[in-house]
């Protein structure tokens, strides 16, 4: 029996995630994509991408990264790269809650210019304006031994306009830079 994938995103539509894996679910996600990727986060941040933590998901040379002021500026360079399209995959780091407006103003910069969107968002900061929303976690595994290359990864969509919500477990291989689907199983999505 084949698993359905959850990728590729919808293409021309901007997605949300978040969780404490949200970072390798948006290097997931980017895998899946060919061209450049735009990371867009707030230059006072100290935590930031290691080129060499990328390679086990995708080649970094296709990375740029733009750094604004505040969130406000990270969303307007979000807004212009989508619209642009130019580059297929625009991922944005947004802490802070993302108004309605906002998220529309993405949604139509994301259809314009025929890219996707993701934004890594707090548990509480999403828009309602997002196609679909995840919650990205690593499952902890009990006998976990140091080296181990294929961390199991759990995507559970808690928002999806286009159809019902699923949750997979995956293992990601580092050596295909794809996921190995373990299960997938419907859910329900978050209430409101």
């Amino acid at each position: 029996m084949s698993m359905p994938l959850p990728f590729p995103l919808r293409a021309g539509r901007t997605h949300e995630v978040c969780g404490l894996g949200a970072t390798s679910f948006a290097c997931a996600v980017a895998a899946t994509t060919s061209g450049p990727v735009i990371w867009v986060s707030e230059r006072h941040r100290r935590d930031g991408l290691n080129p060499r933590g990328l390679l086990s998901f995708f080649d970094p040379a296709r990375l740029l990264i733009a750094r604004g002021k505040d969130q406000t500026d990270t969303l307007a360079v979000m807004e212009e790269a989508l619209r642009d399209g130019s580059a297929p995959l625009v991922i944005g780091e947004t802490p802070k809650a993302i108004s309605l407006t906002e998220g529309r103003r993405l949604q139509l910069a994301a259809k314009q210019g025929e890219a996707t969107g993701l934004c890594l968002i707090s548990p509480q900061g999403g828009s309602n304006a997002a196609e679909t929303r995840w919650q990205a976690m690593p499952i902890f595994e009990r006998d976990l031994r140091e080296g181990v290359d294929a961390p199991r990864l759990r995507w559970r969509q808690i928002k999806n306009k286009s159809g019902p919500c699923r949750a997979w477990e995956v293992r990601w291989n580092a050596r295909d830079r794809g996921p190995e689907i373990l299960s997938v199983t419907d859910c329900a999505p978050e209430p409101g």
